[in-house]
């Protein structure tokens, strides 16, 4: 075999054939790409990842669903690769909804396993391709790999990738419209692929009917099965680990204890430790691999919810600048009480959440201090503190010292307040300042709402359900059930929904 991979892949410019060294060399690696990832690409695949690569290497549609830290974007590098030296002329195309899946995650893979190749692959790998070229004939225009974010609308992008091997790789596909996929099905012909990897944190759309549509081949990736879990050790470094597992099941309570009577496979229960548990719609999508079980009064799907997420890390560099400029804040604040130990301050700037501070409870005056410096720090800005309970001696505090506070009760009464199509009402504040957070995530007002990627937010704000009144009015269900549910109170949800409560003039007194 030669020593680098495209001289013994490639016909020569004069047609000269490969030896036949190196075409039983190749033959044997298409029909078996586990052992060309293996022999190669030296990728450390386990048993389920291999599978998969070889369901990608056998069927011409998959969808690959899984938990977090799974490896799935591991197996479509790897995958990327194997088809893109197993055949000549070859065109692999990776894209994804945003431009930071497609550099940090599709080709930070598909570098690093070029580079950890055993032999010199061959082609130059670049930010968004890898290409093929010499100085007597420029860049190969039937052989490369090119990666670019999928615009939303525009099939335009797609006309020009035609080759008698193609294949298409979509990451985080559940977050693509619809009409992306309808530009790729254009080109898919002759020995063509198309492979979707997700999470699958939505119930609509391409990538959840690829979980049954005929034409796809449909795996899971389940965390639970991952060699680091069951082995309670590390043995793949990088993937998911037992301790992530039991921190989320004992720590979190993202899955509840049932009996073993009354284990179904319907609801996605599971057995862990020699109990059995039914999880929440977290754990199902986070660990399973499985679609959630939204009903129609969960406030807030969490698609949206991971969609500000993601725009959230796309906009690191704003977040950053943020920091070096004064530009006014809201402040939700939800002062420690009533048994809770932590103070939760939220800043807004506009539609970015940029952190989320919380403190051990505090002195009233402590915590007064903390907000006159916040404020003193971006003038302009406004402190909406929760005067319900401990709240009111800290807003108190802060009016005396004439700081720009405003007394935030969830129980008034939101006669005049309408959400953002201003169809809607709403029973109380707490409704109101809620359904405004669920109007900046949905994406059909383009509000964009971007959010830190903490769990328990994200939790917090999934959690929470409503319900019509026969008025018409909105309103949501009780804290203690929510606190029942989580654990634990949503303080860090009542601290964003803060930051949505009215600014009515100078000063709202308690």
């Amino acid at each position: 075999m030669s020593t680098t991979m495209d001289l013994y892949l490639k016909p020569s410019r004069n047609g000269s054939s490969l030896t036949q060294t190196s075409e039983k060399a190749i033959t044997e690696y298409r029909n078996n790409w586990p052992k060309f990832a293996k022999d190669i690409l030296a990728l450390n695949l386990d048993e389920q990842q291999n599978e998969c690569l070889y369901t990608i290497q056998t069927y011409k549609r998959i969808s690959i669903r899984s938990g977090n830290a799974r490896g799935k974007d591991y197996v479509a590098a790897a995958a990327s690769l194997c088809f893109l030296y197993l055949n000549y002329p070859s065109k692999v195309i990776e894209t994804a909804p945003t431009g930071r899946q497609v550099t940090a995650i599709m080709m930070a893979e598909i570098k690093k396993a070029h580079s950890n190749a055993v032999i010199p692959l061959g082609g130059e790998v670049l930010t968004d391709k890898i290409r093929f070229a010499s100085e007597a004939f420029g860049d190969d225009p039937d052989w490369y790999l090119m990666a670019f974010k999928a615009g939303e609308r525009d099939q335009e992008p797609w006309s020009g990738f035609h080759s008698p091997n193609l294949m298409v790789v979509v990451t985080e596909a559940s977050g693509m419209p619809d009409e992306v996929f309808t530009a790729i099905e254009g080109i898919l012909q002759a020995n063509s692929k198309l492979v979707l990897c997700f999470n699958p944190n939505r119930s609509s759309g391409e990538a959840y009917k690829s979980i049954t549509a005929p034409g796809y081949k449909a795996i899971r990736l389940n965390c639970l099965d991952a060699p680091n879990v069951k082995a309670k050790k590390t043995i793949i470094p990088g993937q998911v680990d037992y301790q992530w597992i039991k921190n989320l099941i004992f720590e979190k309570k993202w899955a509840t204890p049932i009996n073993k009577a009354d284990f179904r496979r319907e609801e996605n229960d599971f057995e862990f430790e020699g109990q059995c548990y039914r999880p929440n719609d977290l754990f199902r999508v986070k660990v399973l691999g499985e679609i959630p079980k939204e009903s129609d009064d969960v406030l807030i799907p969490l698609s949206w919810l991971n969609a500000a997420v993601e725009r959230w890390n796309d906009r690191q560099n704003e977040i950053a600048d943020l920091e070096e400029t004064d530009e006014k804040r809201t402040f939700g604040v939800d002062i420690a009480g009533e048994g809770r130990d932590f103070t939760v301050i939220i800043p807004r700037v506009r539609n970015i959440v940029p952190k989320i501070d919380r403190y051990s409870k505090q002195d009233h005056m402590i915590t007064a201090g903390r907000i006159k410096g916040l404020l003193e720090l971006y003038p302009g800005s406004v402190a909406m503190i929760d005067t319900i309970g401990e709240g009111a001696g800290v807003f108190s505090r802060c009016k005396e010292q004439s700081l720009k506070v405003r007394s935030a009760k969830f129980s008034k009464n939101a006669k005049g307040l309408k959400d953002y199509s201003r169809q809607r009402t709403f029973a109380n504040m707490r409704a109101y300042c809620y359904w405004a957070i669920r109007d900046a995530l949905n994406p059909e007002y383009d509000e964009n709402l971007a959010l830190p990627p903490d769990d328990e937010l994200i939790e917090e704000l999934h959690e929470i359900k409503w319900e019509l009144r026969s008025n018409g009015d909105i309103i949501i269900e009780p804290k203690d059930d929510i606190k029942k549910r989580l654990g634990r109170s949503p303080d860090k949800g009542d601290g964003l929904a803060l930051t949505y409560y009215p600014n009515y003039g100078p000063q709202i007194f308690i």
